[in-house]
C-alpha cells in the first residue's frame, strides 16, 4: 500500500502538468488579457527535450526526466485543488472584467479571449504521478496504479473527479514512466465563486464552452475513472487494439509489443476534456445570464472564431486576409490580435484535424497570406498528419504560403515551446501595432446565434 504520510502541500506549480493543454491556454489566456505576447515562454514539452541525445539513449532520459517533473507519490493525497482554483484565478490581476470564459481548454477559446478582454477559467487541471515498474503496453497495470493516486486524491477532495487516462499514441513513451490524471471540479470551486462575485463588471457575460465528445469510460470507483486512449488522438477506441496494424507499428515505435484487449461493452461517458456536467450549474448566482456552448467536434468552435475574427477585422481595418493556422501550445493570442490575424487552431497535429483544417479552408474565400504552425506531437504514429499535409494547409494561401521552417523542421519528433509561435507572429505584427477595439460580449453573443447551430456549436 502506498504510504501518503508526512507529506506537505504541494504548490499548484508543482501540481499542475506543465505540458498539459489547459496549462498551456492558461498561460497564453492570461498574457493576453494583460496586453502581453507568449514571448518567454520557452520552456520545450517534455517529449521535444534531449534532442541531441542518440535515440536509444533518449528514451531512458526522458523516462527519468518525466518522473522527476511528475507530482511526487507522497504529495499526491496532499493535493489541494481549492488552492490550484486559487492560483488560476490568481493569473488575471485587473480590479474588473468585461466577461469571463470558463470550461474545457481550446485554443479558440483563448483567441475568443483576447479580443473580449476575458480571463479564461478552466474546469480542471491535470497532474503526473510517477509509476514505478510501468511499461508502455500495461495499461492494466496503470489503471491498478492509479487507482490508488485517483482514490486518494478524491479522498481529500470531495468536490473533484479523477479521470485517468493511458494514452500511448498521445504520451508516447512517457505513458510507461507516469500516469496522468485529470481532476475536474464537480462545481464552481469558491475561488472561482469570489472571483466572479468581485471581478466582473455589472453586467458582465459569462460563456461557459464544453466539449461534449464521448468515450468508452470505466467507472473503477465513486469520483474515478479509467479511460484507454482519447478522441485528442484523432483515432476511435476501436484503434486502440492490435487487431490494428498502425497501432501495433506505434507500439512498435516504442519498443512495446504487449497490449492487453481494450475492455468490451464499457459505456460511452463524456471524455476527459469534456469536464464534468455540473461544472457552472451554480453561474447563474455569480454573473448575468451565463451562455453555454457545447461542441462535439473541435473544429467547430475554431470555425466560428476565426470566422469572428474575419468580419471583424474587416470592418476595424479592412483586413482579415492572413490566417495564422496553430497546432496545440503553438499560439500567442496577443500577437495574433495586435497583428490583425484570423487564428483557426488546431488541438493536436492529427490526420482527423488538419483533414478538417483543408475543409474548412477549402469552404472559405481565400486568404492571401496562411501562415502554418504545426506543432511536433513527439512520437511518430499514423494517427499525426504526415508532413506532406502540413505543406498542403499552407498552399491554399492566394499568394503567400508559409510554412515555419523550425517547426517543420522538427516535426513529428521534437514538440517546441510556445514562444516559437511569438516568434514567427512578431514577424507579421508591425512595429507600433495597435490591436482594433476590443470585441464586446454582444457583438460575440450575437454571432453565436446567428451562426453557431450552422457550424455545429450547440449555444444555450
Amino acid at each position: 500500500m502506498t504510504d501518503f504520510k508526512d507529506a506537505g502541500a504541494p504548490a499548484a506549480t508543482r501540481v499542475v502538468c506543465a505540458d498539459s493543454l489547459g496549462a498551456a491556454m492558461l498561460r497564453a489566456t492570461a498574457r493576453a488579457v494583460r496586453g502581453r505576447d507568449c514571448r518567454g515562454l520557452d520552456r520545450v514539452p517534455m517529449l521535444g527535450q534531449r534532442s541531441m541525445v542518440r535515440e536509444e539513449l533518449r528514451l531512458e532520459a526522458l523516462a527519468y526526466d518525466a518522473v522527476e517533473e511528475a507530482l511526487p507519490v507522497a504529495l499526491a493525497a496532499r493535493l489541494d485543488a481549492d488552492a490550484v482554483a486559487s492560483w488560476i484565478a490568481g493569473h488575471y490581476p485587473a480590479e474588473a472584467y468585461p466577461a469571463v470564459v470558463l470550461g474545457s481548454p481550446h485554443g479558440g477559446a483563448a483567441h475568443l479571449c483576447a479580443a473580449l478582454g476575458a480571463p479564461w477559467l478552466p474546469d480542471g487541471f491535470t497532474v503526473t504521478v510517477p509509476w514505478p515498474g510501468g511499461s508502455v503496453g500495461d495499461w492494466e497495470g496503470a489503471m491498478d496504479w492509479g487507482s490508488i493516486i485517483a482514490d486518494a486524491i478524491v479522498a481529500a477532495n470531495p468536490d473533484v473527479t479523477v479521470r485517468q487516462v493511458h494514452d500511448p499514441v498521445q504520451r508516447g513513451s512517457l505513458c510507461g514512466t507516469t500516469v496522468t490524471l485529470h481532476v475536474r471540479w464537480r462545481r464552481l470551486p469558491a475561488a472561482y465563486r469570489g472571483f466572479l462575485h468581485t471581478r466582473l463588471e455589472p453586467g458582465a457575460a459569462a460563456l461557459v464552452v464544453r466539449d461534449v465528445r464521448t468515450w468508452p469510460v470505466l467507472d473503477l470507483a465513486p469520483g474515478h475513472s479509467f479511460q484507454l486512449g482519447s478522441p485528442v488522438s484523432g483515432w476511435t477506441a476501436e484503434d486502440y487494439s492490435l487487431d490494428n496494424p498502425a497501432f501495433r507499428r506505434t507500439l512498435a515505435g516504442l519498443e512495446e509489443t504487449r497490449w492487453a484487449a481494450p475492455y468490451p461493452d464499457v459505456p460511452q461517458g463524456p471524455a476527459e476534456l469534456s469536464g464534468e456536467a455540473d461544472f457552472g450549474a451554480d453561474l447563474r448566482r455569480c454573473a448575468t445570464a451565463p451562455v453555454r456552448i457545447r461542441y462535439a467536434r473541435p473544429p467547430a468552435l475554431s470555425t466560428f472564431v476565426a470566422g469572428l475574427y474575419r468580419r471583424w477585422l474587416a470592418d476595424e481595418r479592412g483586413g482579415g486576409e492572413h490566417c495564422v493556422i496553430g497546432c496545440g501550445a503553438l499560439l500567442d493570442p496577443w500577437l495574433t490580435l495586435a497583428a490583425g490575424l484570423v487564428p483557426y487552431w488546431l488541438e493536436a497535429a492529427t490526420r482527423q484535424s488538419v483533414d478538417a483544417t483543408e475543409w474548412w479552408l477549402a469552404g472559405s474565400e481565400g486568404f492571401d497570406t496562411i501562415t502554418v504552425l504545426p506543432q511536433p506531437p513527439g512520437s511518430r504514429s499514423e494517427a499525426y498528419a504526415p508532413a506532406g499535409q502540413w505543406r498542403s494547409v499552407a498552399s491554399f494561401a492566394r499568394l503567400r504560403p508559409h510554412l515555419d521552417s523550425m517547426t517543420f523542421s522538427h516535426y513529428p519528433q521534437f514538440p517546441l515551446p510556445t514562444a516559437q509561435a511569438s516568434a514567427v507572429l512578431a514577424t507579421a505584427t508591425p512595429v507600433g501595432a495597435v490591436p482594433p477595439p476590443k470585441l464586446t460580449a454582444d457583438e460575440v453573443l450575437t454571432s453565436l446565434r446567428t451562426t453557431g447551430a450552422a457550424l455545429g456549436l450547440l449555444v444555450s
